[in-house]
């Protein structure tokens, strides 16, 4: 009796070691855990936004970073409104994250400015070395690394595919937004030398507000023979559902840089998938989580390109899609 006595007794207080311990052992766990920041150009309630920050999870999860365990993310969107992008890096670089995945080159060059320190992984960034973030694609010398939108040859594909779909195009509008987009001069500039071997007058038609966009489509429209070139503008995507619907108001065929825009009414697209880019972009945030110096991490490209084409809205603009073009097509929309 004795003996059973002293066995509970020692059970009791191996239990209540281990129970103390739990709480320990929990708080060690979150102690762990690794802090990013994100800081989105787009709403939070969008649809693609949501996708790609899933894919950017998932990414990180296959190397081990559980979110809410291993690594905490501190997000903030600016709802396409540029005058939030400084306030909202400013609040995310107070909260002392080891690195800050960054979406779009305005929000890149707003990061860089605020802190030559805190490491910057970037998406959607078509001419880093031009906007000041690297000083090579394969060295970048500073904190700031990711993975490139687009080389410059896309701007030709663009062009090429309006004139396949549209073969008495002779004018293209690039809808384009300078104000906020230091890659705009990086665009023109390679759309205009693409365009001179198709016998292509390339027209800027810069804008800053909708009603400017509405007036500038407006306007080129009134002439025949248009295409418009719709580049991936953080605008563009906050506004592409009356980009697309004066694409279609004044019958002039587009091109986009996303599949969603084609999704959701546009005519054709081509571009990267970027659920798979945010996914690539997770391993660098591993790396450098692991001790790597992003001005030793080579900026990445795109490992896969799709074209998307929308046969019912070639019907609706009186449009015959090629046979080249269709066989070219990842996806056909009816």
């Amino acid at each position: 009796m004795q003996f059973d006595q002293l066995r509970r007794r020692h059970f009791i207080t191996l239990l209540g070691g281990a129970a103390a311990a739990w709480p320990l052992a929990a708080r060690a766990q979150q102690a762990e855990a690794r802090r990013i920041g994100v800081l989105m150009a787009v709403a939070a309630d969008d649809a693609e936004a949501r996708e790609e920050l899933a894919g950017f999870r998932e990414g990180l999860a296959r190397l081990g970073w559980i979110e809410g365990r291993t690594i905490q993310i501190d997000y903030r969107f600016a709802g396409g409104n540029p005058e939030r992008f400084s306030v909202l890096a400013k609040e995310l670089i107070a909260r002392h994250p080891e690195l800050i995945f960054a979406q779009s080159t305005p929000v890149t060059a707003v990061l860089h400015r605020e802190t030559p320190a805190i490491p910057i992984v970037f998406v959607q960034v078509s001419d880093p070395i031009g906007a000041g973030f690297v000083a090579s694609l394969s060295r970048p010398g500073g904190n700031v690394t990711g993975v490139i939108q687009y080389e410059p040859g896309i701007m030709g594909k663009w062009l090429a595919m309006l004139k396949e779909i549209a073969p008495r195009l002779a004018r293209v509008a690039v809808l384009s937004d300078p104000r906020t987009n230091v890659s705009h001069d990086y665009f023109l500039r390679n759309t205009m030398a693409a365009a001179s071997p198709l016998g292509i007058e390339v027209i800027s038609s810069p804008f800053d507000n909708v009603a400017d966009l509405e007036k500038s489509i407006r306007s080129f429209g009134r002439q025949d023979n248009g295409g418009l070139l719709v580049l991936p503008y953080n605008f563009t995507i906050v506004h592409r559902d009356r980009v697309i619907a004066l694409a279609a108001e004044h019958r002039l065929p587009a091109v986009y840089a996303f599949r969603y825009f084609v999704t959701d009414g546009g005519l054709m697209s081509y571009g990267i998938n970027l659920i798979d880019v945010f996914r690539q972009c997770a391993s660098y945030v591993d790396r450098i989580l692991r001790g790597a110096k992003p001005a030793d991490l080579p900026v990445q490209v795109p490992t896969r390109y799709e074209t998307v084409v929308n046969l019912k809205t070639a019907k609706q603009l009186g449009l015959t899609v090629s046979p080249g073009l269709l066989v070219a097509a990842d996806e056909v929309i009816d």
